[in-house]
């Protein structure tokens, strides 16, 4: 379990590997340390070198350390995976009911956040802006609470929705990612969290 940790990114690790996946996938080239410390307004190259140095570690980044500015490359992260229960289906439209059922799924390790997550497939389209199809499968951490703008796994009723989370006074605002879709606006009460949106899996056919 010690080393199945040691491989997991916290969330500052895993913003600046998408930061520098993402750069790579656009430009063909690496960012330089200086447009990686611009990114996320790190104060000094120190900030940046400490990052890279736990990806390097963790397997996720390869670096000579050297002169050169772009020298930072991808690295095929360590082919550890999970099984999490596939507990259902979850709307990303209107409120449906979450089905239980026996299956399971085998997820990448470094889209994990701790011990206590699960996986759910995703039905209709109102998250297409953030990437989540019908159809895809969403990883979730299991918590109660959430922030401004994460993307949660919320039970109204009996009823399972993903969508934004936006707290207003003593209501919440369920919004979707989809400007055809109206939000869904409940009493704080009437909500209760499962989880916060971690990561996807898509299956292409």
């Amino acid at each position: 379990m010690a080393e199945r940790a040691e491989r997991r990114m916290t969330e500052r690790q895993r913003q600046v590997y998408e930061f520098i996946e993402g750069y790579i996938a656009e430009h063909g080239i690496a960012p330089s340390y200086e447009e990686i410390r611009k990114a996320f307004r790190f104060g000094s190259y120190n900030s940046v070198q400490k990052h890279l140095k736990a990806l390097v570690k963790k397997g996720l980044l390869k670096t000579p350390w050297g002169s050169r500015k772009r020298a930072l490359e991808l690295a095929a992260p360590p082919a550890v995976v999970m099984t999490l229960p596939l507990l259902g289906r979850v709307a990303a439209g209107r409120p449906i009911e979450a089905i239980p059922n026996p299956e399971s799924v085998e997820v990448p390790e470094m889209l994990l956040r701790g011990d206590d997550n699960f996986a759910l497939r995703v039905v209709g389209d109102s998250m297409v802006e953030e990437g989540i199809r019908d159809g895809d499968i969403v990883i979730v951490k299991r918590q109660r609470d959430a922030r401004n703008g994460q993307t949660v796994v919320a039970l109204i009723g009996d009823d399972a929705t993903i969508k934004q989370f936006h707290r207003r006074g003593s209501r919440v605002e369920l919004r979707p990612a989809n400007p055809r879709m109206d939000p869904i606006v409940v009493e704080e009460g009437d909500l209760q969290i499962q989880g916060i949106v971690i990561g996807l899996i898509r299956k292409f056919r």
